[in-house]
């Protein structure tokens, strides 16, 4: 009897030690699994974790946003991964309801997510680098310095008078910590592909260097905003070029008085003493200015040939342009342009 007393005896404390154990196993499960991630109603959000970052930085940035529900399971199941000797920069996808075990994992491993950067329509170095400092972790101040960088510049080809020829408009995925010196280098390789065989063919056709047609094709693109016109305007300044004449491209004045608001270029723009004026000083100027869109730059390579050296933006203020081989003809077209730029009251 107490035989088969012990019997039962035994059995209830293993029935106990394993209800124990199962009961420990579904704790440490949950501790490592269960969701942990709380977003409030969004589906996901994203930190980002700065260079040189600790430990303690990254606790305080999901805790500051009361991202993390359990804080010491988090940082158990943390600890128990190494992950505080090995935070990572970037920037990171946080989904609701994710685990202790999968978000650990995620920032230990470094798989950030990249931020798209999408540039056009840009006149001026400080311009590119405030909005690539709105996107990236180094600021306006270091990208500038970058863009400006004579060493960095001469190893691609390029000076500070000429680097906006450096970028391609386009719209480029990479890494929110990524350096200006790494960005620079992404430029670089995006440039070598942009310059494909063909491009640099027709290029060589011109007698241009693939600056030169950056250069012109940053005159062409503040010309106008019709893309049929631009092949035509890039053809007039190329007839001009091989003239030896003057451009006489009103946006380079605009660009030497450094004011875009203004309409109407004036006589007094005309005496800007500066290597853009292409009123006083022929050729083409020292460097871009604006990074041109693809289209104006395939506009000049494949450019229109004609006999027109004149043009002038149409009075009916559409943005097209009117063509003219002649002085006369063209003064004809300019007249109609000024007055209706009169009538509208537009004086400068």
């Amino acid at each position: 009897m107490a035989k088969k007393n012990r019997s039962k005896t035994l059995i209830f404390l293993l029935i106990i030690l394993l209800a124990l154990g199962l009961a420990v196993a579904w704790f440490v499960y949950g501790l490592i699994y269960k969701n942990n991630v709380e977003l409030g109603g969004q589906k996901s959000t994203y930190i980002y974790i700065r260079t040189g970052a600790s430990y303690s930085e990254v606790l305080d940035t999901l805790y500051k946003r009361k991202l993390i529900i359990n804080h010491v399971s988090f940082e158990q199941v943390a600890k128990k991964k190494k992950y505080p000797s090995m935070v990572h920069p970037g920037k990171y996808k946080i989904t609701e309801g994710m685990s202790n075990n999968a978000l650990v994992n995620e920032l230990r491993s470094g798989e950030q997510e990249p931020v798209k950067i999408t540039f056009n329509n840009i006149r001026k170095k400080e311009e590119l680098a405030g909005k690539l400092g709105e996107k990236l972790e180094p600021d306006s101040a270091h990208l500038l310095e970058a863009i400006n960088d004579e060493d960095l510049l001469g190893k691609y080809g390029f000076n500070r008078e000429n680097a906006l020829a450096l970028f391609i408009p386009n719209t480029y995925s990479m890494y929110w910590n990524t350096t200006p010196a790494d960005f620079m280098a992404r430029m670089a390789k995006e440039y070598k592909n942009f310059w494909n065989d063909e491009r640099k063919e027709k290029a060589k056709a011109l007698n241009m260097t693939q600056t030169q047609v950056m250069v012109l094709a940053s005159i062409v693109d503040r010309e106008t905003q019709s893309e049929n016109d631009k092949p035509i305007i890039a053809g007039v300044y190329i007839n001009r070029l091989k003239k030896n004449m003057p451009l006489e491209a009103d946006p380079t004045l605009i660009w030497a008085a450094n004011d875009f608001t203004i309409k109407r270029v004036l006589n007094i723009h005309k005496q800007i003493e500066s290597p853009y004026n292409t009123y006083k000083h022929t050729g083409l100027p020292p460097g871009p200015i604006c990074i041109p869109a693809v289209s104006s730059i395939d506009g000049v390579l494949d450019y229109t040939k004609h006999n027109y050296l004149y043009f002038c933006a149409k009075e009916d203020l559409s943005g097209g342009s009117c063509f003219a081989a002649t002085y006369e003809e063209h003064m004809k077209n300019a007249h109609k342009y000024q007055d209706a730029l009169n009538k509208r009251n537009i004086l400068k």
